[in-house]
């Protein structure tokens, strides 16, 4: 299987995912959007990844392809093929299927426990903790099954169409690497907002970084779910 990766910002990058695919075999590509490359047509990829970044959902043009890349994200709606949105990617896919995407009244940056939504098709625990680096939310498409909330977000991603197509706002495929560079670009993504609420220092985050090997068994349950490999 090929997957296709389009990419916001350095910085936002596969991460675990990329290890993942090669480790079970499947090769890959990244459209790198910063650079203002072209996205990929849809006969160029089995499944397609939109990956996270600093831009809102709620910004018509915060770059040069993203007309292209919202067509692009339509056309795999359309089709049998598997479509999965990770932050900002998982707000494109929703204002796509015609649900609302609004900035969350707290910013959720760090380490906060999920609860497992009774109607979740994933094949995640009740309760589990997951890092998070998002400030907008987004509504449940009609005909998803929403994967869970937090305190502060009741709707942390869903699946559509039998977890063909999922949009999560948490973050299983990160690791430490990935999240600390996340980390570096934090006032470009939240606007310069300091530690408190549901917002933690970089210290919380990084203190124990085995929580992200934590991640690594949730996300290959949610990946072969996706991809239908089970």
């Amino acid at each position: 299987m090929h997957v296709y990766f389009l990419q916001h910002h350095p910085d936002y990058g596969p991460a675990r995912i990329s290890d993942w695919l090669t480790g079970m075999g499947h090769s890959y590509n990244i459209c790198r959007l910063y650079h203002d490359e072209m996205p990929p047509k849809l006969a160029d990829f089995d499944a397609l990844v939109v990956l996270d970044g600093p831009d809102s959902a709620l910004d018509e043009a915060p770059y040069l392809n993203i007309k292209r890349e919202r067509k692009l994200i339509e056309r795999t709606l359309a089709s049998a093929k598997p479509l999965m949105g990770i932050g900002y990617g998982g707000c494109l896919i929703a204002q796509s299927l015609g649900a609302i995407v609004s900035p969350g009244t707290f910013a959720e940056l760090g380490w906060h426990g999920v609860v497992r939504a009774p109607a979740c098709r994933l094949p995640l625990p009740e309760r589990f903790d997951a890092f998070h680096w998002h400030r907008e939310i987004f509504g449940l498409p009609q005909e998803a099954h929403p994967v869970g909330s937090t305190t502060a977000s009741p709707i942390q991603g869903f699946s559509w169409d039998d977890e063909r197509v999922i949009a999560l706002l948490f973050h299983l495929e990160a690791t430490a690497t990935s999240a600390q560079a996340i980390a570096e670009v934090a006032l470009e993504c939240v606007g310069g907002d300091e530690p408190g609420g549901f917002i933690q220092s970089r210290g919380e985050m990084f203190e124990a970084t085995r929580r992200f090997d934590r991640l690594a068994p949730m996300l290959d349950r949610v990946m072969m779910a996706w991809l239908r490999l089970g």
